[in-house]
């Protein structure tokens, strides 16, 4: 709606991870050369971290273009899986024709599968994306997947891709083999005031022919100290705080125009009447607002994202305050 009257060739803010639009910050630079050589070394195991929005999936998605011609990857993106059925997803992925049977009978062919492909110098890459997601038990198998090689080779390069939940799930005891095994973990924060500011003129440069500059500094702060630096919720704002600005007919987004987009996607700023008569089940996830653990908080992300009733983390622990200050977590 927008792009004609800023002179966008496109919307340079969609929340679709492209990898046209990715963003070399250090942080992200660093977690792609990470994978990078952990692939052509052949290094077996990686892990990468971060926040939900935090750009992990543009990552490997940018990591694609990227590999050598000799390289075959998988991409398993639904982590809600048995053991078996992790194996033989991993054979489908690779388009590998197989028998249905046991466990091991998959785990059978699936070896002689990667032994064919070392022997024409195919590498084999594995992306498990949501690795959060994998129960104890899964994540064991995948640390029995690295076990297959030859005397100096890794048949398989595994690279799982998650949470902040997904490192703290490594903290168990009981995978402390599968620890071990990690050759690469890489943890990706969000971005600083300068990058944020970076990163949103990158964006509409690559949608613009003429490279312009929209935001002010001053609504830049602004979107910097709500997003937290994380680059999906840049987005959302940048969108909004767009969409806003071609209703108002202005070609500079100001503070003005990012704080009132702040204001409609924050439910603290609501009325209290108004709160009051939302539907209940609109704000059952809710934190406390001035909570030190909020940001980070792996029980609000990881109950948020399926829309269970959040109480506090066992750092802040006081209820009643929480629902005191109860705000609204908006997952996109």
């Amino acid at each position: 709606m927008y792009e004609k009257f800023y002179q966008l060739t496109e919307k340079p803010f969609n929340t679709t991870p492209d990898s046209k639009f990715f963003y070399p910050s250090p942080k992200h630079t660093e977690a792609l050369n990470s994978l990078i050589y952990a692939i052509n070394e052949r290094k077996g195991f990686v892990v990468i971290t971060g926040e939900i929005g935090v750009g992990k999936t543009t990552v490997w998605r940018t990591l694609m273009n990227k590999l050598e011609p000799n390289t075959k990857v998988a991409i398993i993106t639904n982590t809600h899986l048995t053991c078996k059925e992790l194996i033989a997803e991993i054979l489908e992925e690779f388009e590998v024709e197989y028998k249905p049977g046991t466990k091991q009978k998959l785990l059978s062919q699936l070896n002689k599968f990667l032994i064919s492909q070392l022997a024409s110098d195919i590498n084999i890459v594995l992306i498990i994306d949501e690795a959060q997601n994998l129960s104890p038990k899964v994540l064991e198998e995948v640390r029995m997947l690295s076990n297959l090689e030859t005397e100096t080779e890794k048949l398989i390069q595994i690279i799982l891709i998650g949470q902040p939940q997904l490192k703290a799930k490594l903290e168990n005891p009981r995978l402390e083999q599968f620890k071990q095994r990690i050759a690469v973990y890489y943890h990706m924060s969000g971005l600083s005031r300068e990058q944020t500011e970076n990163y949103i003129f990158h964006r509409l440069k690559l949608a613009s022919s003429n490279g312009i500059d929209i935001f002010t500094p001053k609504a830049v702060d602004l979107i910097h100290n709500y997003s937290r630096g994380i680059p999906r919720v840049i987005n959302l704002v940048c969108d909004s705080a767009l969409l806003s600005g071609y209703i108002y007919d202005t070609k500079k987004i100001t503070e003005n125009i990012v704080s009132e987009v702040i204001k409609e996607r924050d439910f603290n700023n609501l009325p209290a009447e108004e709160v009051s008569i939302l539907n209940p089940q609109e704000i059952k996830i809710f934190c406390c607002r001035d909570c030190e653990h909020y940001t980070r908080c792996d029980i609000k992300w990881n109950k948020g994202t399926h829309g269970e009733e959040q109480l506090c983390c066992s750092k802040c622990a006081d209820y009643s305050r929480c629902v005191a200050n109860v705000r609204k977590v908006k997952l996109n």
